[in-house]
């Protein structure tokens, strides 16, 4: 085994890595803000607007997240040439984590959703009663209660949002698989080099699941 080319290549992997943590990290932020607004929207009264966001979270859900990328990336524009006469091209890194946070603001809809419901519902009832208005029920009853339990499983679909950050080097992101190929390409020691890449990732995961697990067992989340 040639160590030697795992630590020459360490700064173009740690490089990648970088823009993996980057790419992760804006995804699950406008995950979180999309997947709350859908799990809003799934919990809404009105069943047009409720089927809608069982529609679009289920949809995201039950179809591959490379399947998503390239029907987003190479379908589109496709669609619009051949329909429209409409040249539409992407920027990779911009499409890349749009990709991403949409895949992922299905699952935190139902984080969201799930940690809400878990609200015993006369908490609400008796908000209500003492004259707060829904939407002030929700800001300062329930959310603040459904955080201690959202913030665990959150940290999961972090760390899931970064691993699969990984099929972005399908769509030339170079981010760390991408490198690792590229110096594969190079070197044809697949081996030192998937293995150095595997390595990496866990250093980034593992710290992520200890932290949810400590959280979880801090607040005695259920």
């Amino acid at each position: 085994m040639d160590f030697g080319l795992i630590v020459e290549s360490l700064p173009a992997l740690l490089k990648g890595a970088g823009l993996t943590i980057v790419i992760s990290l804006i995804a699950l932020l406008f995950g979180v803000i999309f997947g709350t607004l859908f799990a809003l929207i799934r919990m809404s009264p009105i069943k047009p607007l409720a089927a809608f966001g069982v529609a679009y979270i289920e949809m995201i859900r039950g179809t591959p997240l490379l399947a998503q990328i390239f029907l987003f990336f190479y379908g589109l524009p496709y669609v619009f040439q051949e329909m429209f006469d409409i040249p539409l091209n992407f920027n990779p890194l911009v499409a890349g984590t749009a990709i991403l946070a949409v895949n992922s603001s299905a699952y935190v809809a139902e984080i969201v959703r799930s940690g809400i419901q878990s609200t015993p519902r006369g908490q609400t009832e008796a908000s209500l009663s003492l004259g707060f208005t829904p939407t002030d029920t929700l800001r300062y009853i329930v959310l603040p209660q459904a955080f201690r339990r959202i913030v665990p499983p959150l940290l999961n679909e972090a760390t899931t949002l970064l691993k699969n950050s990984s099929l972005l080097s399908t769509i030339m992101i170079v981010e760390l698989v991408r490198v690792g190929q590229m110096i594969t390409s190079r070197t044809y020691k697949p081996f030192e080099m998937y293995l150095a890449v595997g390595f990496i990732y866990l250093c980034m995961t593992i710290p992520m699941s200890l932290i949810a697990n400590r959280i979880e067992k801090r607040w005695k989340v259920a």
